[in-house]
């Protein structure tokens, strides 16, 4: 069986200092062979795109609320008169905080929801036959 793709294309804010930013095109995705997972992938000043992995949770959850700790953390917030979801991501080769119109992310949410509900992620066919060959190795 083949993995349900679940993709969005949308442009991220990169905030560079309070009241500026530039726009970066952005790859939402999440695949229903990886459900706890999402995956946004971004170009900005390099060669090769910046991708970044992180719980479907904390997304989710962040939407609503300031989440995460550490790398990723999450939260909602107004830009401009309108509901925004703000990324502070983490890394040793810097640090970037992206700001995603709140109603874009909020429905590709929701679809991936619809392909995996919230809990029946460890029910996916092939993700105990994947963790096991990990397990093995």
């Amino acid at each position: 069986m083949h993995p349900t793709v679940v993709e969005r294309e949308l442009e991220l804010r990169l905030v560079l200092a309070p009241g500026h930013s530039v726009p970066v095109a952005a790859l939402l995705g999440y695949r229903t062979d990886d459900p706890y997972a999402v995956h946004i992938t971004f170009h900005i000043d390099s060669d090769r795109p910046v991708h970044w992995t992180f719980a479907r949770e904390l997304l989710v959850e962040g939407v609503f609320r300031p989440c995460g700790h550490g790398d990723v953390r999450v939260w909602p917030a107004k830009a401009g008169g309108r509901s925004v979801v703000l990324m502070a991501l983490s890394s040793p080769g810097g640090d970037a905080l992206l700001q995603a119109p709140a109603a874009q992310v909020s429905a590709w949410l929701e679809r991936t929801l619809r392909a995996v509900p919230p809990g029946s992620e460890g029910g996916q066919p092939g993700l105990e036959d994947g963790l096991a060959e990990l397990l093995a190795r």
